[in-house]
């Protein structure tokens, strides 16, 4: 299984998903500041995984809190937390995992446990979250392989792998788990410009897993359709409004708007930590502006003219009537989304 990040005495070691597919490196990062850093900057990414991040460095800056005084202490846990909710805002896990730690800190204070204790507790939590994350995908993978026929070939787009996770994956989970289920299963894979996760990372899992895969540019998607070469698309997401509206990477809705012309199923994995029942639509989702330089170069190689004016976000939104149906770890939601997303969160 690929080892997308692991706690280690030493920090958060994470596969630096820059890199990959030329180099693939493990740094370890020693602060909570790092860990933060790194998720920022993408060295790891995909919502599960930010959100895995994210409860490993609160656990870690916990541990290296210096006071014993339980007021300094508890000013510095809240900074922790603070600065690490502040590195992405679309993905919802990561605010799902900060605050469940912080509630965790929270009831420990509570019950007047020691520092020592609390720091130990919080490592375990963030531990046990990985290990969470790994199963739920598996149980996620095994819900969504019955959708998938033997011998389909299933079109995704950025990547909701194992490298997007803990391990196993959301999206690729699905098609995983069909493999692992003795289906023949095919991917056709986007490029996913600007950062191409697709050429990148998902095209670089499948490959590392025997699964045949054929990578295309983003604007190819549309020819495979409607040529009858993909039988249903498979995306991740980074938040689900309760509606079953769904953000996800940019181009999502693009490939959601095709799958409905061209009468293919579009469905949707993610863990129920993705869902955000606050929201009543998608429109009310937070939408990432990255940096420039993404679009107008390709690691040092520029690509654009100097000085153009540029947009970047890094996600759009699939409103629910292109979604044929939403894969999770407790089952398969379709519409009305209201309904069946809210029975599968309180189940």
């Amino acid at each position: 299984m690929i080892k997308t990040l692991a706690w280690t005495d030493d920090g958060v070691e994470m596969v630096d998903q820059r890199l990959l597919p030329a180099e693939e490196v493990y740094p370890v990062f020693k602060t909570y500041e790092e860990v933060a850093w790194a998720i920022k900057e993408m060295v790891v990414r995909g919502a599960p995984a930010i959100g895995v991040a994210a409860a490993m460095g609160v656990a870690l800056g916990a541990r290296d809190i210096p006071s014993e005084d339980a007021a300094a202490f508890d000013a510095d846990f809240q900074k922790i937390c603070d600065v690490l909710a502040g590195t992405r805002p679309t993905a919802v896990n990561l605010f799902w995992a900060i605050e469940r730690m912080r509630s965790l800190y929270t009831r420990l204070k509570s019950e007047q446990t020691s520092l020592a204790d609390i720091r130990a507790r919080l490592i375990v939590e963030a531990k046990q979250m990985h290990d969470e994350d790994i199963a739920i995908n598996q149980a996620m993978g095994r819900h969504g392989a019955e959708l998938l026929a033997d011998g389909a070939t299933v079109l995704t787009h950025c990547n909701a792998g194992a490298l997007a996770t803990a391990g196993y994956g959301t999206a690729l989970g699905v098609i995983r788990a069909a493999v692992e289920a003795g289906k023949r299963v095919a991917v056709f894979a986007d490029e996913t410009r600007p950062f191409l996760q697709g050429a990148r990372l998902t095209a670089w899992e499948l490959q590392k897993d025997s699964i045949p895969v054929t990578l295309i540019t983003d604007n190819m998607a549309g020819h495979f359709m409607k040529a009858g070469q993909i039988d249903c698309v498979v995306v991740g997401a980074d938040r689900i409004a309760a509606n079953g509206d769904v953000a996800n990477k940019i181009g999502t809705y693009s490939v959601a708007v095709l799958a409905k012309e061209n009468n293919i199923p579009f469905y949707v994995a993610a863990p129920i930590s993705t869902l955000d029942l606050t929201l009543t639509s998608g429109t009310q989702i937070p939408i990432e502006e990255r940096t420039p330089r993404e679009v107008t170069h390709v690691k040092d190689v520029q690509l654009a003219p100097s000085g153009i004016k540029i947009a970047n976000p890094a996600f759009d939104v699939t409103p629910n009537r292109y979604v044929s149906a939403i894969i999770t770890e407790r089952g398969v939601a379709r519409a009305p989304y209201e309904e069946s997303l809210r029975r599968l969160a309180n189940s």
